[in-house]
């Protein structure tokens, strides 16, 4: 039904725009920019699209559909990231496989994609999916996003008689380190409200996500002799370990789900002399989720109280806040999305993200984002896929919310 989708599908996910959480410069990659310029801005410029331009301060491509009505309609965005997340990622290749058959699949001679450790794929049995060969992620997140909607404003275009408001779509950097929509220009992108097309499986819409903080924990030390290190060492190793003793054992990813928070430990380093460990804090409560920080705060305080002097520094640093604080005062997207999805046969899932997305900030910063499928499963990683039927469910739906914003 939408002539480029697979093959801009396919060329996209071949190009490495991975993001480096290590990097200081605005995109974090050149990988990024040169996707952006020479790979996307051509497209953008193929396809028809207007005021198409490169921000050189934040990364972002923006570009418009012109309305075909003189009716009043509300200026619609659409929003993908660019970079793909920190697994192996370059010299990706694809695998299609038409007919999904419902067994396993040989990524290559290590690794199968299986229905017995991966039982949705028994949801795609007769579509085509997209696969890797096994050695490097896919990054259909979010490159399904992306060429979801190039594939929608184009059919648009060759469509006039599907009757649209002002549309705009931008494409972003960093999302995947959490900071390439730090610098998103709202009122350059001059939209009443969007949505990040950057979600799972079919059906996926999602206004509620994560309150997100980062916890750095700088243990200073004093190695002695252990033969003579009564009432003298302090071992930063072992205040470390003291302090992750008294944070709640069950409050950890792999023991909650739902609307459940946690504390999650994402790196210990460190001697005796000196230890530095990194959490990230979540909670879709901003009372709990303001809770755990004063928590956190609270253990090193304390442990802080044996010493004469104070062994451990903390950084705290809030990283995004639940976008249903903002979007619960206008529910109006998330109905224009919920309809488009029903008006096509499309079962809405609306459950909150387990995370955050670019929407999470943009939301707070004055433009209301949900989140919609973009199709893809088992995100960053060797097992990720996409059905090609699913991305053309996303593209309907894109197509679907500007012709219902008209009427």
């Amino acid at each position: 039904m939408y002539n480029h989708l697979v093959d801009r599908f396919l060329k996209y996910v071949k190009v490495n725009t991975r993001s480096d959480v290590n990097s200081e410069t605005i995109p974090s990659t050149e990988r990024q920019v040169t996707f952006a310029k020479e790979v996307l801005i051509p497209d953008l410029e193929a396809i028809g699209l207007s005021e198409i331009h490169y921000n050189e301060a934040n990364g972002f491509v923006t570009a418009t559909l012109p309305a075909n009505t003189e009716q009043e309609v509300p200026t619609i965005g659409f929003i993908a990231h660019i970079d793909t997340a920190d697994f192996a990622s370059e010299n990706i290749q694809p695998q299609v496989h038409e007919d999904y058959d419902g067994e396993a699949i040989q990524l290559n001679d290590q690794f199968t994609l299986s229905p017995e450790d991966f039982p949705n794929l028994k949801n795609y049995v007769g579509q085509t999916l997209i696969t890797t060969d096994g050695t490097t992620l896919l990054g259909s997140d979010d490159k399904s996003g992306i060429v979801e909607i190039l594939s929608a404003v184009e059919h648009l275009i060759d469509h006039p008689e599907i009757k649209h408001g002002k549309i705009r779509v931008a494409f972003g950097p960093d999302e995947e380190i959490g900071r390439g929509a730090d610098h998103f220009d709202v009122e350059h992108f001059a939209a009443d409200f969007a949505y990040t097309m950057d979600g799972g499986p079919v059906g996926e819409l999602q206004y509620e996500s994560f309150n997100a903080a980062g916890l750095k924990l700088s243990i200073q030390g004093k190695n002695v002799h252990p033969g003579t290190a009564k009432d003298t060492m302090i071992n930063a190793l072992q205040l470390a370990h003291d302090f992750h003793a008294k944070l709640p054992a069950e409050d950890v990813p792999e023991k909650t789900d739902e609307r459940q928070g946690f504390f999650h430990l994402m790196s210990v380093n460190g001697t005796v002399e000196e230890a530095e460990a990194e959490y990230i804090i979540r909670d879709h409560s901003r009372d709990k989720f303001n809770q755990r920080k004063q928590l956190a705060e609270t253990i090193a305080r304390e442990l802080n109280e044996r010493y004469a002097v104070d062994p451990i520094t903390i950084e705290l640093h809030d990283q995004y806040y639940n976008m249903a604080e903002i979007i619960e005062q206008d529910m109006r997207p998330v109905e224009l999305a919920q309809n488009a999805m029903l008006s096509l046969d499309i079962k809405p899932i609306i459950e909150p993200i387990r995370g955050g997305t670019d929407g999470s900030k943009i939301s707070f910063m004055g433009l209301p984002t949900p989140n919609i499928f973009a199709g893809g499963e088992n995100f960053h990683g060797r097992y990720e896929y996409v059905s090609v039927q699913s991305m053309e469910k996303a593209v309907d739906t894109i197509v679907k919310i500007a012709e219902l914003a008209v009427k």
